[in-house]
């Protein structure tokens, strides 16, 4: 019996992703009492145009506020 080393990585190639650049882009946002950054979250540039306004759950707060899209 021949023991075959075991491939170590992986490795897949994709050309498509990484020549396509797409709409939606990474933001974070954060709470408008405390200023901490909590969540990070995707958006769709073209459906969204304007900063992003959600009502999220702020750990450091403890309750329910306003979360602002930041950079």
């Amino acid at each position: 019996m021949i023991d075959y080393p075991l491939p170590t990585k992986v490795f897949y190639f994709c050309a498509k992703k990484l020549r396509c650049e797409s709409m939606r882009v990474r933001i974070t946002l954060s709470c408008g009492d405390c200023k901490q950054r909590n969540y990070n979250t995707k958006k769709n540039k073209k459906n969204d145009p304007d900063r992003l306004e959600m009502n999220k759950y702020c750990r450091f707060c403890r309750k329910h506020t306003v979360h602002k899209e930041t950079k």
